[in-house]
């Protein structure tokens, strides 16, 4: 009974942990997402969906298990992109017949609408596809021009007929749909499919009857439209939207085919056929329009026109180094250099000399290479691409020199130069060249590099053979400087501008401390130290000297006494402050005193009672239980002091095992900037009271520059901080203990750290609650102190990863248990 009990203990854990780790099977903090695949994405989204994830959720789990930030930006791309790819597959496995837009054309027949758009999508682009797509070019004809002469007048026209001069008349009048006016005083006249020019010579034929000055000329006739009727023109073919379309019977070609979409993928551009009365009347080129701005054969519409665009004869791609990479049509006739022009010419780039040719023949593919001569005579087939490749990025005649020459560069390699006229092409050598040896990086006909070298002075002179030199030759000619140490003399101490400065011949220290502004007053001429390298020490030798050192007086004044001392490079020279001389240094008596104010430090071991007296002792009102003593330090005080220790150092080192000791997971309420300031800290806790009662004793303690000792007046509260209730400060009550101050600031919170509270007394110096056995010992409160009670360190949650790792060990133990049982 017990093992069948413990038996399904073991089974339940295990599919407890099972479920578990199902949420997290995938190491993610080992996972590189460069290195997976697509289907490796697809598989991670799936896996989240199934348990209920999203995107979100997915990126927080890859998160917990230990995934890093920049790899989960990944992810959230890689995730956006594979599902976008899988939106794009579930649209092609559509069935063919859902979702698809049919529009019905006059003829009855039926238009796939998802094919036109495939057809319209086929790149790369066909030249002049864009134009009559573009929702800034529309084509729309001009209403608010005169009439045009050859204005066919039609039905529904109105014609405004003037008459000025000895008669005046006005007529609007409407061309009835067997295209007669009816003219007053006049009769009936047929206009219709005349011009605008035929009918004014008819209508004054007929109205000179009537008017006789028409004759004479004493009256004038004018006929103009009144509005502009509309046609309807049936466009058919290769065409983006086929169909039958009304327009304005001022409108052109271009007009009907923006509205149509223009020709569709397999549609002609050089070859659209205006039909009437089923003839032939005009053939339209848009690549006249599109290279030269021209409208050659764009004739006005008449109602009925048929406009049909067939199928292309002749299309052929270039693409490459040439300015208009496109798919252009060819027409009978037609070369390569057509075609270069429809694609306006090579780019700077271009390799001009021979263009590749890649056709079809019946069986395969083929390429051909054509020259620059047979541009003009190659005609092309249908379906050749063009390839026009770039030129090599070589130099055919370049050499260059660099280095010690006035001017570097690059240079055109002439018939026979050579070495040395080179080094005369670039304007000669440099003062500081190297001349023992220089050198040339040539090509071998492989492609390696070799080096050849030459004495540069013998090269010059010429009593060395000079060299010829080939293409891309590139001669180094080395500057004196560029092949040793940058020489450098460095000055320090008791100068007013100490640093670094460039080594020259014949320097000399007093030149030195010159260019470094002279002596400080606390300078000692008499004892500057100037230490230098040593080049042949000997090394086997323990005690083998690592530097020359000497030690140099020099006049005050700098001026020139005696043999100077020369310099060498590297050099580093001292400038010591002369014996005796002090800086003075002060410090700061403020609050309860007779006379509080600066005080001068007298000697080196004046003491705090000292400086009491000089002050004239205490006021009735001090509170000396409270001085405190602030000690920045010297370095702080007076940064010029040469005397002064730095502590910096120190403090920096402490901050950092604080930092340190965050990180590891030691978290209080004082935040870290907080924390360096404790630790920065510069209050020194004295007793004052003991100090004035035993002078000269240890608590006395010798005053030092920049210190500043405050004596408080009585002090009547206390402050109580940190995790309590209710921080405040409370009124002061001798006898009166630790615990209740912080009752009378509503007590601990539940995160408060009570055995770590401390008190913080008005002197600087603090005290912390101790234990003895199982009771509390609470430091004395005193006037002005102030309690803190720090915050208990923050807990951890478990992560998914750690209650996975518990659920295995739980089921481990358990399997364990089962089998030691049987």
């Amino acid at each position: 009974m017990k093992q069948q009990i413990l038996k399904s203990l073991t089974l339940l854990i295990i599919c407890l942990s099972f479920s578990l780790i199902s949420l997290a099977q995938t190491n993610y903090a080992n996972i590189k997402v460069d290195e997976l695949s697509d289907a490796q994405i697809l598989q991670m989204i799936k896996r989240a969906e199934s348990i209920g994830y999203g995107d979100a959720q997915l990126e927080q789990m890859a998160a917990a298990q230990g995934m890093k930030a920049d790899e989960i930006q990944k992810l959230r791309l890689r995730v956006e992109k594979v599902r976008k790819q899988g939106a794009a597959i579930k649209v092609e496995d559509k069935p063919a017949s859902t979702g698809r837009e049919i529009s019905e054309t006059t003829d009855g027949g039926k238009v796939d609408n998802e094919k036109k758009v495939a057809d319209e999508e086929v790149g790369p682009k066909i030249f002049g596809s864009e134009m009559f797509r573009n929702g800034a070019i529309t084509f729309e004809p001009n209403l608010r021009i005169a009439t045009p002469k050859s204005y066919v007048i039609g039905p529904d026209d109105k014609l405004l007929i003037d008459l000025t001069g000895d008669n005046e008349a006005s007529y609007n009048l409407q061309v009835s749909p067997d295209g007669v006016i009816n003219l007053q005083y006049v009769g009936r006249i047929s206009v219709g499919g005349l011009t605008i020019e035929q009918a004014e010579s008819k209508i004054r034929s007929a109205m000179a009857k009537t008017y006789p000055s028409l004759r004479s000329g004493r009256t004038s006739l004018a006929i103009n439209l009144g509005n502009i009727r509309s046609i309807k023109v049936t466009l058919t073919g290769q065409l983006v939207k086929p169909g039958t379309y009304t327009l304005s019977s001022l409108s052109t070609v271009y007009n009907a085919l923006y509205a149509s979409g223009g020709p569709s993928h397999n549609g002609s551009f050089r070859k659209i056929q205006v039909i009437r009365n089923n003839k032939v009347i005009s053939t339209v080129d848009v690549y006249d329009f599109l290279r030269k701005g021209i409208q050659q054969n764009n004739i006005r519409l008449q109602d009925q026109d048929v406009i049909n665009v067939p199928v292309f004869d002749k299309r052929v791609e270039i693409t490459g180094e040439i300015k208009v990479p496109a798919f252009f049509e060819v027409v009978k006739g037609e070369t390569l250099q057509d075609v270069l022009n429809f694609a306006g010419g090579f780019t700077t780039q271009a390799y001009t000399a021979k263009i590749k040719s890649f056709q079809n023949t019946d069986r395969e593919r083929k390429i051909s290479d054509i020259s620059a001569s047979e541009f003009d005579s190659y005609s092309p087939k249908n379906g050749d691409k063009f390839v026009v490749e770039a030129i090599l990025d070589r130099f055919a005649n370049r050499v260059e020199i660099l280095g010690a020459v006035f001017r570097p560069g690059v240079y055109e390699l002439d018939k026979g130069l050579t070495l040395r006229g080179l080094i005369n092409k670039s304007d000669g050598l440099t003062e500081d060249a190297f001349l023992n040896r220089g050198y040339i990086n040539r090509l071998n006909p492989d492609n390696t590099q070799s080096l050849i070298s030459f004495d540069v002075a013998k090269i010059i002179a010429g009593t060395e053979t000079d060299i010829p030199l080939q293409r891309e030759d590139k001669i180094t000619i080395s500057s004196l400087f560029d092949l040793r140490d940058e020489y450098k003399i460095s000055i320090q101490g008791e100068v007013r501008a100490p640093g670094t400065f460039e080594y020259a011949d014949n320097m000399t220290l007093e030149s030195v401390i010159q260019m470094a502004g002279g002596f400080k007053e606390g300078a000692t001429p008499n004892r500057i130290e100037i230490s230098r390298r040593l080049k042949n020490s000997d090394a086997t030798s323990v005690a083998a000297r690592t530097a020359e050192v000497f030690t140099v007086n020099v006049n005050p004044d700098l001026k020139l006494e005696g043999e100077p001392f020369v310099l060498k490079p590297f050099d580093i020279i001292s400038v010591r402050n002369s014996e005796g001389y002090t800086v003075q240094k002060q410090v700061k008596l403020e609050g309860e005193v007779l006379y509080p104010g600066t005080y001068t430090i007298l000697n080196k071991n004046e003491r705090i009672s000292d400086l009491i007296k000089r002050a004239g002792g205490l006021t009735s009102y001090a509170y000396p239980d409270g001085a405190s003593l602030k000690r920045p330090g010297a370095e702080k005080v007076n940064p010029g002091d040469k005397n002064a220790i730095n502590n910096k150092d120190e403090e920096d080192k402490k901050f950092l095992n604080l930092k340190r000791a965050q990180e590891a997971g030691v978290k209080d309420t004082i935040r870290a900037e907080v924390e360096q300031k404790l630790i920065q800290s510069d209050l020194v806790g004295i007793n004052l009271v003991r100090i004035l009662k035993d002078t000269l004793s240890k608590y006395d303690l010798i005053v030092e520059d920049g210190d500043v000792i405050r004596v408080p007046r009585t002090l009547q509260t206390i402050k109580v901080t940190g995790e309590v209730l209710n921080p405040n400060s409370i009124v002061y009550l001798p006898g009166k203990s630790l615990r209740q101050y912080i009752n009378g600031a509503g007590g601990f919170t539940s995160s408060a750290r009570k055995n770590g509270t401390y008190i913080k007394y008005a002197n600087g110096s603090a005290a912390a609650v101790s234990k003895f056995l199982f009771f509390n010992n609470y430091p004395v409160v005193k006037p002005g102190a102030e309690i803190l009670v720090p915050k208990r360190a923050e807990r951890e949650r478990i992560s998914a990863q750690a209650w996975i790792g518990i659920g295995t060990g739980v089921a481990s133990l358990a399997a364990i248990i089962v089998s030691l049982l049987r």
